[in-house]
């Protein structure tokens, strides 16, 4: 078989499994006649004492990372995580998910950032409501921010989440194959997902069958042409290279912002690069809410987005100060902006996964 054929096949094998993974989500208390909840081992603690839970499945050659939940705000992430983990659990050992593959997943890096957004993150729900998002949506700034608070060396003092997780990681006997840090964005045109810049050449087949899924579900590519700042270099409609911490710092230097440019450490995917071998990392942007329009003339700037940002900072405003919020719900569906459905980001989010395996599967074996 060539490789584009076994590309092909096994990206469409793992992306078959979606709904099998969801259907985990969607089993009440009762149902299946063999609950089985998935082994965690607690590799530290938060700031605030809560558990940094990781996973791990299989015994395959491709070695796998999963990682969600470093910025709070983003929580589709985590629970397509939560659901993959309980999946992987109730599989039969010679299943081929744990047969060809090594799992090490964390669906949440950031526990205490989940309970300060919980206000607006319904467990279960289908959809993420604008009214109570605005308001209610919480994030770290730069220094404390976990995606680039990775440890410089074993010396740097750095957050407990993610200094537990890279001794958890430096558990491995060998480097990893793949890594990719489920991300979100607030509001964008659509999906937008970010390439490891040494493996763009090899990421065709990725980069098809994402944009032809986006499309398969109605949605627009996010897009948008950066020029390298904080290292995103457009590489084609909906897709970039992932951000760097070196670039990060050098856009606050540029800008007189020394302070914050020393508070960038190492991201995740940095991370897992310095431990060795050629790994893929890649990042996943979905979007909570879509705004139509951006994009179309390529930005920044970009007149539509600005627009849309006006608007935002009124509805924000007006809930401030005590509107209803049916209001501004009526007058943003009004105006075109709509929730992403959570399944959407989720269905998405996995093919990234999918095709992402199957791209280092067939380069190893190519």
């Amino acid at each position: 078989m060539t490789q584009p054929d076994r590309y092909i096949d096994l990206s469409s094998a793992l992306e078959a499994r979606f709904e099998d993974i969801l259907a985990v989500a969607r089993t009440a208390p009762g149902e299946d006649p063999s609950p089985r909840k998935a082994p965690a081992v607690t590799v530290g603690r938060s700031r605030e004492g809560r558990p940094i839970q990781t996973h791990r499945f299989g015994q395959g050659t491709t070695r796998v990372s999963l990682l969600a939940g470093c910025h709070a705000d983003e929580p589709v992430g985590p629970r397509l995580l939560g659901c993959l983990a309980e999946y992987l659990a109730r599989l039969e050992p010679d299943d081929p998910l744990l047969t060809e593959i090594d799992w090490w997943i964390v669906p949440h890096i950031n526990p205490d950032g989940a309970v300060r957004n919980a206000p607006w993150q319904h467990p279960g729900a289908m959809e993420y409501r604008l009214s109570e998002y605005l308001p209610g949506r919480m994030r770290e700034l730069p220094g404390d921010d976990i995606e680039f608070g990775f440890p410089r060396d074993w010396g740097d003092e750095v957050r407990p989440e993610p200094s537990a997780v890279a001794r958890w990681w430096a558990t491995s006997l060998r480097p990893f194959d793949l890594h990719i840090t489920l991300h979100g964005m607030s509001f964008a045109a659509g999906p937008w997902f970010l390439i490891e810049p040494a493996w763009v050449d090899r990421c065709a087949g990725l980069m098809d069958r994402c944009s032809a899924r986006t499309a398969e579900l109605g949605y627009t590519l996010h897009d948008v042409e950066r020029r390298g700042e904080k290292g995103f270099n457009r590489i084609r409609p909906g897709f970039a290279t992932r951000p760097d911490s070196r670039a990060m710092r050098e856009y606050f230097v540029q800008r007189g912002d020394q302070d914050t440019a020393a508070r960038f450490r190492p991201s995740s995917m940095e991370h897992v690069r310095r431990a060795g071998g050629d790994p893929l990392t890649l990042v996943s942007e979905m979007p909570l809410f879509v705004l139509p329009g951006v994009g179309e003339e390529l930005g920044p700037p970009d007149p539509r987005l600005e627009a849309w940002r006006t608007d935002l900072e009124e509805w924000t405003t007006r809930l401030a100060t005590g509107a209803a919020p049916e209001h501004i719900e009526d007058e943003a569906r009004a105006a075109g902006l709509f929730a992403m459905p959570v399944i959407d980001q989720m269905r998405l989010q996995w093919a990234l996964v999918s095709a992402a395996i199957a791209t280092v599967t067939a380069t190893s074996s190519g």
